[in-house]
């Protein structure tokens, strides 16, 4: 029986978002969310604030003292329609900042947006940070703002937040047209005063700061005849204790994903340099450049094999401490020798878990953390570094507590043109993978990876009987700029082949019986799913797609009136694989019965993809069924509507692979 320093709490709060009893109770549990959404350790260190879910795709705020009896205290609640809390992060000791996403429907579309809010610790005295009381600034932008600084120790409880300006009324001054654009404005959370740290720029897209309250980095878009140009953007920085812009960098992104060129990501004011990726002998690598004006540009991190993947930073300034990068599982390299040593202890303290450090007091003092593996959800933890002391606080997944999981095994497999390809199965508990049901699950994205560790997926359908096979098909990110190539929607007869080519080794291997072998994807894995049985109609014999993209054209109009429309061009670009590659068009060549899933609000794919699919698979005589959770986004985060769909996606497979 594991302990955790706030059980108590816990149990006082109740089953708060547990789903209602499902037909299949395995997928009551899987269909959970996570317990803990966020979480954020006070500057002090004496203080939590934990986002937690409540019934449906509600959550709420709750803070809890670290000093004396823990008690887990709600200071603001979101219903989850449309409200959705997203994050809470301290400004000081007894201030915090929230962001709360929705999702609203603006001339027909569906568009996702960010507001942020301060809140006192005991949930009195809340107010909007996004924008000046009774102004229009945000007109029709989606971003409501994005704090780039939480400034020092929070001893001052202010932040610098990046957002878009324009004209507004606030004062009883129309702003002049020049006015509008991406800005920077440092806020007092407590009393709201606000000072502009770097006026409107309408070319600005990003803004990085030192941690102390210092923008040093900002990259703008370059303009056209036409507008900004969409994929390109030039940085440029400046010196210590200096105004002036001088030119940094210039980043290009490549088919809509891959970007090429030195790209900042993170200011180390002591070093006086900035960090930043960019590509070394074809592997995205780690470099940093110094910032005093010479312009000196060294090599920190690279791999011969794989990407590096990330920076590890710590505490509210962000500290770069170490660099991430993933073979067949998760490894760090840490800069910072404390770290280094902190890193190898804990390791030993908990053998087999990946381990990252989420937050950190003032003087990092003491340290935020969590720790998971393929078999354990994780559990957050706090380490003291005075003390020596490490304490866990809460788990992640407590419904799985006593459930008993599969490990995942990295393993690779040749496509049909001999290249091994890189993938993660996971058997059934206690099976010898002999002759079983299986499933091909391919990753959305298409630029993402899968990678080691707990997929609540994965282990529910182990869980019930499958043999998982997660493939990192060519088109994944990770492994280097030839592997990406052009995408996985550009290039789809690759990505797509090594997805089959996952299933047939499954069969090869005397793993899956191939009369039960399916397929599950959500997003791009969904696309991949209906795509899979365009290009080889008798493989799979179910497939199961939530969320999917369905018609390359019909994707493109309807980004045709957005601000995004540039990267979505680069990413599907032109030709004949526009209809070639889109299951909608190709619905006559998919002969299994196919199950969908997808959220009425979803701002990332619409629903009418789905709708679409579902007609032209109808009118081929095929089987298909659809099903649609109102006011849910791409995610689908409720309990109830997440344990519906893994009960609903078990039975149809179950039935159509005569299990």
């Amino acid at each position: 029986m594991k302990f955790w320093i706030l059980a108590a709490a816990l149990a006082a709060m109740g089953a708060a978002g547990q789903p209602a009893a499902a037909a299949n109770d395995t997928a009551a549990k899987f269909g959970a969310r996570d317990a803990v959404l966020d979480i954020s350790l006070a500057p002090d260190g004496k203080a939590l604030a934990v986002v937690r879910p409540t019934e449906g795709s509600g959550a709420a705020v709750f803070v809890t003292s670290l000093v004396g009896t823990p008690e887990m205290k709600p200071i603001l609640k979101s219903s989850g329609s449309p409200d959705r809390l997203r994050y809470c992060r301290w400004t000081s000791n007894t201030r915090l900042i929230c962001a709360v996403f929705m999702v609203v429907d603006f001339d027909g579309r569906k568009l996702g947006f960010t507001r942020l809010v301060a809140v006192n610790s005991d949930g009195s005295n809340l107010k909007q940070l996004s924008a000046k009381e009774s102004s229009n600034a945000l007109s029709i932008s989606t971003g409501g703002g994005e704090i780039i600084d939480w400034i020092g120790d929070g001893s001052s409880g202010s932040v610098l937040m990046a957002r878009y300006f324009a004209p507004e009324t606030s004062t009883g001054t129309m702003l002049s047209q020049k006015q509008e654009g991406y800005g920077v404005e440092r806020i007092d959370t407590v009393t709201m005063a606000r000072t502009t740290v770097e006026p409107p720029n309408e070319a600005a897209q990003t803004y990085i700061s030192d941690g102390r309250g210092v923008v040093r980095i900002e990259g703008i878009q370059p303009s056209t005849n036409t507008g900004l140009e969409g994929n390109r953007i030039i940085y440029r920085y400046r010196k210590a204790g200096s105004r002036e812009w001088l030119p940094l960098a210039t980043a290009t992104i490549v088919n809509g994903d891959r970007v090429a060129g030195f790209q900042p990501v993170a200011v180390d004011p002591d070093l006086d340099v900035v960090y930043g990726f960019d590509s070394e002998n074809g592997r995205q690598a780690l470099f940093k450049i110094a910032l005093d004006g010479s312009m000196k540009r060294d090599l920190v991190s690279a791999r011969p094999d794989v990407d590096v993947d990330g920076l590890t930073m710590v505490g509210r300034q962000q500290r770069v401490v170490g660099v991430d990068f993933t073979i067949d599982k998760k490894q760090s390299i840490y800069f910072d020798p404390a770290f280094r040593q902190l890193a190898s202890a804990l390791g030993k303290a908990l053998p087999g878990k990946q381990i990252s450090f989420l937050d950190a007091s003032s003087g990092e003092s003491r340290l935020l953390l969590w720790a998971g593996s393929d078999v354990a959800p994780g559990d957050f933890y706090l380490f003291d570094k005075t003390t020596k002391q490490l304490q866990e606080i809460l788990p992640v997944r407590p419904e799985l507590e006593k459930t008993v999981l599969s490990e995942t095994k990295p393993i690779s497999f040749p496509a049909s043109d001999g290249t091994m390809i890189p993938g993660y199965l996971t058997l059934p508990p206690g099976s010898d993978g002999k002759n079983i049901p299986a499933i091909v699950m391919p990753h959305g994205g298409p630029a993402s990876r899968d990678v080691w560790g707990f997929d609540f997926l994965a282990q529910y359908f182990a869980n019930r009987g499958f043999a998982v096979l997660q493939p990192n098909y060519r088109g994944s990110t990770g492994y280097g700029d030839a592997w990406f190539g052009k995408n996985g929607f550009q290039n789809w007869r690759l990505a797509i082949g090594d997805v089959n080519d996952a299933g047939r080794w499954l069969v090869k291997q005397g793993i899956a019986n191939p009369g039960k072998l399916g397929i599950f994807g959500w997003s791009y894995g969904g696309y991949a799913a209906l795509q899979s049985a365009v290009l080889d109609p008798s493989l799979f014999k179910a497939i199961v797609a939530v969320a999917p993209v369905t018609d390359l054209p019909a994707l493109l109009e309807e980004h045709r009136d957005s601000y995004d429309l540039p990267q979505i061009e680069a990413q599907i670009g032109k030709g004949p694989h526009l209809v070639e590659g889109s299951p909608a068009r190709n619905a006559g060549r998919i002969t299994a019965p196919v199950l969908l899933f997808h959220g009425e609000d979803d701002a990332t794919v619409r629903i009418s993809q789905s709708r679409l699919m579902v007609s032209k698979l109808k009118s081929a005589g095929r089987t298909v069924e659809l099903v649609e959770f109102r006011k849910l986004d791409h995610q689908l985060d409720d309990n109830v509507v997440r344990t519906e769909m893994l009960d609903k996606a078990d039975a149809f497979l179950r039935a159509s692979l005569k299990m």
